[in-house]
């Protein structure tokens, strides 16, 4: 039986991924801050998926959500680091240390303390090892006009990726990033309707992937032998504009 971890699983990107986790033979434990979305989606998925509360923002919390995860499966073999909001699109001196704190403490930190539990229960856990997957963006390369918070903490979790890779090889830990480009999720329905501020001032509609190309990719991933590792993939709709954007 192999366990995978989900954070961010209730909607979108997390909820594709759990569901092709699931269907791919891992058993999912599904992470997120609202009960009922988790339910839902664990009802999407049936057997092979379970529920555990967890804001990646709170350390406590993290810690009490991997402890029941080892408590009921006794390891884990797979960290998806999904969990992820942005900041209103506003002028960058019009954003508040708020509205900055709250990014950072979602984006970078919450995948950070998801990390250092991980880390430290595949290290102990018998087989040795796992692989944990980070959930970068294109704007972990080429930011978007007006989303300086997020594209700080994408960038940040870039650095996040090569340390954990670095220092798990002594363990057996490899550690990934999958940067994706306008998935049809919630988050980027604006993309293909009202449109999306281009660099030059202009709004344009924008071509979006299926969520569940992005979930085959991390399954790809996840189903490695710890021996090899995608250290970095990009998954993108073919006609967006990132090569050449700005």
């Amino acid at each position: 039986m192999k366990v995978a971890l989900v954070t961010g699983a209730g909607s979108g990107i997390g909820r594709a991924v759990s569901s092709a986790l699931a269907e791919a033979g891992f058993t999912v434990v599904l992470a997120g801050r609202t009960r009922a979305r988790l339910d839902a989606a664990v009802a999407g998925i049936g057997g092979g998926a379970v529920a555990i509360e967890c804001d990646v923002r709170d350390p406590a919390s993290v810690a009490r959500a991997f402890a029941e995860l080892e408590s009921r499966f006794g390891r884990l073999d797979l960290l998806f680091n999904n969990a992820g909001i942005g900041a209103p699109p506003v002028l960058l001196e019009e954003l508040t240390p708020e509205q900055w704190t709250d990014v950072v403490d979602t984006n970078l930190n919450g995948a950070f303390y998801c990390t250092r539990e991980a880390f430290a229960l595949m290290k102990r856990q018998s087989p040795r090892g796992g692989r944990i997957v980070n959930n970068g963006s294109l704007s972990a390369y080429v930011p978007r006009p007006n989303s300086a918070p997020y594209t700080a903490t994408k960038h940040a979790i870039t650095g996040l990726t090569r340390s954990t890779a670095l220092d798990g090889r002594t363990y057996d830990i490899a550690c990934g990033q999958i940067d994706i480009g306008n998935a049809a999720t919630e988050m980027t329905e604006p993309m293909h309707t009202s449109g999306v501020l281009q660099p030059d001032g202009s709004r344009m509609t924008e071509a979006t992937c299926d969520p569940a190309d992005v979930a085959n990719a991390v399954v790809y991933m996840a189903s490695l032998p710890l021996s090899t590792n995608v250290l970095f993939m990009t998954v993108m709709a073919t006609k967006m504009p990132f090569v050449g954007r700005g």
